[in-house]
């Protein structure tokens, strides 16, 4: 990464190479419950990617981009672009409501996904809150001082947030632009800062304003040939 900092000589802003932080992003989760995680639970349904979740299972975040569609496609393409994460460490891993943090990449059958839709994410509930902090530890062991982690997910309430500030506190950060836009916005903004190669800016989420005025619409994506 390239920053401008003041420096002797001529040019007091004269680029400067600087390291890039470790950074790590986590994913907020699908909802099982609604309608389209439902048709994956339906042993009745046809399509292929029910077919191959009863017979061996089927990856985490393509189970989580069939449910949730264009938010979740986002958060992977935007994480897979900006992650920069240190070797044996994953640049993605995603909130489950009981298996804690999950690489994108586990499989999942349909008995481990029954039984991820029979939990709720309530912090009252052990069975989601224990595996979180639990997991979210053993990732903060891995990291080196100063990493960035990241949420793509919501902050306007405690679910994920509360956990994971008891764990990264200061290095848990957010995107700022995320701030008053719904999830489909949100999708459609991580589509277009990965194909473009433009990096959100970041905030602390222990300090950012958590709920704000809905900003303007984006503009309609460009069609592909």
């Amino acid at each position: 990464m390239v920053r401008r900092s003041p420096v002797s000589g001529d040019d007091p802003l004269q680029p400067v190479c600087e390291p890039c932080p470790s950074r790590v992003f986590l994913l907020s989760p699908a909802n099982t419950s609604a309608l389209r995680g439902q048709l994956l639970l339906n042993k009745d349904s046809q399509f292929e990617l029910a077919h191959r979740i009863r017979r061996q299972g089927a990856p985490l975040g393509e189970i989580f981009s069939f449910i949730s569609s264009l938010y979740f496609r986002g958060k992977l393409a935007y994480a897979k672009a900006f992650g920069n994460s240190p070797p044996g460490v994953p640049p993605m891993l995603t909130v489950t409501t009981s298996r804690g943090l999950l690489s994108p990449e586990t499989t999942i059958t349909l008995n481990e996904l029954i039984e991820m839709a029979g939990v709720s994410i309530d912090l009252g509930d052990s069975r989601y809150r224990e595996p979180l902090v639990r997991d979210a530890r053993a990732l903060a062991d891995q990291l080196p001082p100063g990493s960035e982690i990241v949420l793509l997910g919501s902050i306007a309430t405690g679910k994920y947030v509360d956990p994971l500030l008891e764990v990264f506190g200061r290095n848990l950060l957010f995107p700022e632009k995320f701030v008053g836009r719904g999830d489909m916005s949100r999708g459609g903004l991580m589509l277009r800062c990965a194909e473009s190669r433009l990096e959100l800016d970041y905030v602390p989420v222990a300090s950012a304003i958590r709920r704000g005025t809905r900003p303007p619409k984006l503009s309609p994506l460009k069609a592909r040939a």
